[in-house]
């Protein structure tokens, strides 16, 4: 599979770039190309052109990047395909922004396509993006990087960053293992200073802590339900601030967050922002969407519906979908 090609240049070749017409720009992982992940590629791939949209599959960033740079190269594009996990939106999202996105999802959390209700199914997706249903959701800018999901601090980012530092291919759940066992041993909970621009009272000065979360949408890995209450289409972001540090104290959170309980911990600052400030004394490790995101101090704030998803109709897979969520044509 190579950049601008399905599989057979005599099916999807040079010939047909120069058509008019809508098409759909799709970026792969460069190692989403085989097995099923390839399968659901070619079905998307065949199913658009049956709907009468071209499909451009690019594996080679700059190529795709080259292509949208034309002045006639954004002409009948309706959407940019993530191909990939969450990586690959964050990176469309920043390469593209305001460009409309939707998700093939084919990475290990997947955390966007579940929060829209998108399964790991091409022909879905090409009928999802004929239909034309889109959603306006917000999006966060941590430093000016812009995410999707949510922006951490302490804890669990420094298991991101050991993660990621290791890395060798795909990541997979059993890679954050060692990761997880390293930040237990050594990590030392330094003390953040969190200034917010909150809706309701303003705060009394930085608060202090030892974990930061603060997510634009209720998805987190494993399931977790950190932000449950999270929209992603109101304007705002939400802060789950917890106070007291040690390893003891962490497990004691994961068990309330696992129960639903930590919202009423008096340690645990719960709060809808426009924007958060995070300083310390010490570095403290960032992760962004699931990926490393630098270390404070940090800016986040939101850039209410800036960007547009193609997304199933409302009842299919409605479940999946936040039940705050407005629908556009």
């Amino acid at each position: 599979m190579t950049d601008e090609t399905v599989t057979d240049a005599t099916v999807l070749g040079r010939r047909e770039l120069r058509m008019p017409g809508p098409w759909v720009a799709i970026q792969r992982n460069p190692t989403s190309g085989s097995g099923i992940q390839r399968a659901e590629i070619l079905a998307l791939c065949a199913h658009l052109r049956r709907l009468g949209i071209r499909p451009h599959v690019f594996s080679r960033r700059e190529r795709l990047a080259e292509r949208l740079s034309r002045p006639d190269g954004r002409a009948g594009l309706i959407c940019l395909v993530a191909a990939g996990g969450d990586g690959t939106v964050g990176d469309l999202l920043n390469r593209f922004p305001g460009v409309p996105l939707t998700v093939l999802p084919l990475g290990t959390e997947n955390l966007l396509a579940r929060h829209l209700g998108i399964p790991c199914d091409g022909r879905f997706l090409a009928e999802i993006i004929a239909q034309g249903l889109t959603r306006r959701l917000d999006v966060g800018l941590l430093n000016g990087r812009r995410f999707m999901l949510m922006v951490s601090a302490g804890f669990d980012a420094d298991v991101i960053h050991r993660t990621h530092a290791r890395r060798e291919g795909n990541i997979r759940k059993w890679n954050y293992i060692q990761p997880i066992l390293e930040t237990l041993r050594s990590y030392r909970y330094p003390e953040m200073r969190v200034t917010v621009d909150a809706q309701g009272p303003p705060a009394k000065g930085p608060l202090p802590g030892r974990l930061v979360v603060v997510a634009n949408l209720p998805e987190y890995a494993l399931g977790l339900p950190i932000a449950a209450g999270a929209a992603g289409d109101d304007g705002l972001l939400d802060l789950r601030l917890f106070q007291r540090p040690s390893g003891f104290q962490m497990f004691r959170y994961l068990y309330k967050v696992a129960r639903r309980q930590h919202e009423e911990l008096p340690d645990v600052r719960v709060s809808r922002v426009r924007s958060v400030r995070i300083d310390s004394d010490v570095p403290v490790p960032i992760q962004c969407d699931g990926d490393p995101g630098g270390w404070t101090p940090a800016e986040i704030s939101v850039l209410p519906g800036a960007l547009t998803v193609f997304v199933p109709k409302a009842d299919v897979f409605a479940g999946a979908v936040n039940g705050s969520s407005r629908e556009e044509h």
